[in-house]
């Protein structure tokens, strides 16, 4: 690991420190930021830089934009997505511009943590996975636990379309609540993968 790559991880973590949502004692950014550095290095060898900072930071500051503020529905949550999303890059590139990293190394992360080249650009679709994973292991079973079962399965069919092959058998093997195993696996076979 370069010394600016360690800066701009430490400096994420630190940011995400600041998350008042919790899982298991910890601020939940700051456990998202790291699972995801964690899948990574489980689902490929040798990242970038760029694609280590941006799984490190796809859930960056993303308490600052509360779900509330947005409108009910689907399409209030999907601009909040986006608009999430525009402000992890930015609060990335930042970071990254304060420890060395050029206009390129920046834009790099912008496209990643945007995800506009999922289903043509293997970063984009490893950060999809890790994100995914990460999902899976931190917030699965609140969530279907709080969603009608029928919604959850649909909801997460969709999302099984956008990971690979091999993002689906991680998730398979992280334990849920037997609840989420049933959801899981009736989404796996909606989704007919």
């Amino acid at each position: 690991m370069t010394d600016r790559l360690d800066a701009a991880l430490t400096l994420i973590d630190q940011a995400n420190e600041d998350d008042p949502n919790n899982y298991r004692g910890t601020p939940l950014a700051l456990t998202q930021g790291r699972r995801a550095s964690s899948w990574l290095a489980k689902l490929t060898p040798n990242p970038s830089e760029e694609l280590q900072i941006a799984a490190r930071a796809h859930h960056l500051k993303r308490w600052e934009l509360e779900r509330s503020a947005f409108p009910e529905g689907r399409a209030g949550y999907l601009n909040w997505r986006r608009t999430n999303k525009k402000h992890q890059a930015a609060s990335a590139t930042k970071i990254m511009g304060e420890v060395g990293y050029d206009e390129n190394a920046c834009a790099v992360v912008t496209q990643l943590l945007l995800r506009r080249n999922l289903g043509k650009d293997a970063d984009t679709q490893l950060l999809e996975d890790v994100a995914c994973l990460v999902f899976v292991e931190t917030q699965f079973d609140d969530v279907a636990d709080r969603l009608d079962t029928d919604k959850m399965i649909d909801v997460v069919a969709k999302t099984l379309k956008k990971m690979s092959p091999t993002a689906i058998a991680a998730a398979a093997d992280i334990p849920i609540s037997e609840h989420s195993q049933h959801v899981l696996a009736a989404a796996v076979k909606q989704a007919e993968i």
